[in-house]
C-alpha cells in the first residue's frame, strides 16, 4: 500500500460483480469510504456492485469483509461469498471445502471448477403481509409477487419501497414471477448499490424460502432465474424454521489488475 498501487481481482457470480482484494496483510484502508466507493464506480474506478477483502481468521480458513458500492460496510452477500470462496481457492488457501467467517457468522462452502455451493444461515422468522413478505437471509429482503416481471419498473418501484417502507436503513427489494412449480424469475433492487443488480444471492434465497412459506411450491430445491443467470437454492423445513439452506451457482474470475489509489 506504501506504493499507492493496489492489486485487485474482478469476479462475477451470475452478473453480480465484485472487486476482491487479498488483505491478509491488513494494509487496506477500510475506513476510507470514499476510496471504496471510487473503486466501485463504473466510470471513475474499476466498477462493481461491491468490494470484498479476504483476511485471516483464527477460527476458520479466512474472513470475508464486504462493502457496498456506496463505500459502507454491508451485510451478508451470497454471491459475494461464493466469489470469495473461488478467490480463496485461487490463492491456494482452500481445496474443495471450506469454512469461513462473514459478518453474519460462520459459513461452509463446497468448491468445484466454475461453481460454488454456499451454506446460508438458518431462517426462523418470515413475516407475511397482505402484499409482500419480509425475511432476513443474512441481509434484509422484501419479497413481492408481480405479473410480467420483464416489463416491471424495478428501479422506480424498488426505490420507493426501499426508502418509503423501510426508511434510511432500508431493505433489498425483490420482485418475483412464478414460472413453474419450482422455478421463479427474480429481479432485485439492492440497497447500497441503489439500483437493480443482475443477481442477488441472499435475495434469491429469500425468494425460495418465501415462496415455499406461502405455499407456492412444495419443492425443497428451487430454481431462480435472474437477469444474470440461474441459481439454485435448497433447504429443509423444520419445526424451528428453515435449515440446511444452500445457494449454488456459477462464478468466474473475470480479470486481475493493479490500480493506483
Amino acid at each position: 500500500m506504501e506504493t499507492n498501487k493496489l492489486p485487485f481481482y474482478k469476479y462475477q457470480g451470475t452478473g453480480n460483480d465484485f472487486i476482491l482484494i487479498d488483505n491478509r496483510s491488513l494494509t487496506f484502508p477500510k475506513n476510507d469510504t470514499k476510496l471504496v466507493a471510487r473503486l466501485c464506480d463504473r466510470k471513475f474506478g474499476i466498477g462493481a456492485d461491491g468490494l470484498m477483502l479476504l483476511e485471516g481468521d483464527e477460527s476458520s480458513d479466512f474472513r470475508m469483509v464486504y462493502f457496498n458500492a456506496d463505500g459502507r460496510e454491508g451485510s451478508m452477500c451470497g454471491n459475494g461469498g461464493r466469489c470469495m470462496v473461488d478467490f480463496a481457492h485461487h490463492l491456494g488457501i482452500i481445496t474443495d471445502t471450506t469454512t469461513f467467517m462473514a459478518v453474519d457468522g460462520l459459513h461452509t462452502a463446497q468448491w468445484e471448477p466454475g461453481y460454488v455451493q454456499l451454506q446460508m444461515q438458518d431462517v426462523a422468522d418470515i413475516k407475511e403481509k397482505p402484499q409482500y413478505i419480509f425475511l432476513d437471509t443474512g441481509s434484509p429482503h422484501h419479497v413481492q409477487l408481480v405479473e410480467d416481471i420483464e416489463a416491471f419498473d424495478v428501479r422506480g418501484e424498488g426505490r420507493k419501497l426501499r426508502y418509503g417502507l423501510y426508511g434510511e436503513s432500508g431493505s433489498n427489494i425483490n420482485f418475483v414471477q412464478q414460472l413453474s412449480d419450482s422455478t421463479f424469475a427474480v429481479r432485485t433492487y439492492e440497497r447500497g448499490v441503489e439500483a437493480e443488480t443482475l443477481s442477488c444471492g441472499t435475495g434469491v434465497t429469500a425468494v425460495a424460502l418465501g415462496m415455499h412459506n406461502l405455499g407456492k411450491t412444495r419443492k425443497d430445491t428451487i430454481t431462480l432465474k435472474t437477469m444474470g443467470g440461474i441459481l439454485e437454492v435448497g433447504f429443509k423445513l423444520t419445526e424451528a424454521g428453515y435449515s440446511d439452506i444452500t445457494l449454488k451457482g456459477p462464478v468466474s474470475r473475470v480479470y486481475e489488475g493493479i490500480i493506483e489509489i
